[in-house]
């Protein structure tokens, strides 16, 4: 008569153990994917102010230009001050992912 190594008390207690090892590891692995997917979403937005602010400089030249000095830096100031404003908002994202993600590790362990 054969028996079934998988019958094994032993075997069944380390296959529970196992299990359990794995899962919090995947769910560190998936609170880190997010923490992730967040600073590209974040990097996406940035990129785009910036692309929205080089089409509106090239707004500022098509069609009626500046013909003053003062015109050409109220553009370039008003530009400058998106840019500025998309960082700013970047790096406080930025800053508060590093505490998200450490509150997501922390809710996984």
């Amino acid at each position: 008569m054969s028996q079934n190594p998988f019958a094994n008390p032993m075997f069944e207690w380390w296959q529970q153990q196992w299990t359990k090892g794995v899962n919090p590891m995947a769910r560190t692995q998936l609170a880190w994917m997010e923490s992730m997917a967040e600073a590209l979403q974040f990097e996406a937005q940035f990129l785009k102010a910036i692309a929205e602010s080089g089409e509106r400089m090239a707004k500022c030249f098509n069609g009626k230009q500046p013909t003053t000095p003062e015109e050409v830096q109220a553009c370039y100031e008003k530009l400058v001050k998106e840019v500025g404003d998309a960082q700013m908002k970047r790096l406080e994202q930025a800053s508060q992912l590093t505490h998200d993600f450490r509150k997501r590790l922390w809710e996984e362990i």
